[in-house]
């Protein structure tokens, strides 16, 4: 489960053998969630606040290409 960053205690991630469209996985504590990144739009939630997934869609917003770089790079490199 390739970490992408930890953000305000907010674990972002995907798995090494995820699917597309690219997405992000979001866990902290017992909750956890999944965003689609392009556009940005909630897969599901599991514990979140509404407050809370407002505040991890910014932050998913604000780093788009840096996840889609990392998506990008860890499955183009395991491809083989």
């Amino acid at each position: 489960m390739p970490t992408i960053f930890t953000l305000f205690g907010y674990r972002f991630f995907f798995y090494a053998n995820d699917h597309m469209p690219i997405h992000i996985h979001v866990t902290r504590g017992g909750a956890a969630a999944k965003f689609n990144l392009f556009p940005v739009s909630l897969v599901y939630n599991h514990g979140f606040k509404s407050s809370e997934l407002k505040m991890i869609e910014s932050i998913i917003e604000e780093n788009e290409e840096n996840i889609s770089n990392h998506w990008n790079t860890f499955f183009n490199n395991n491809k083989k």
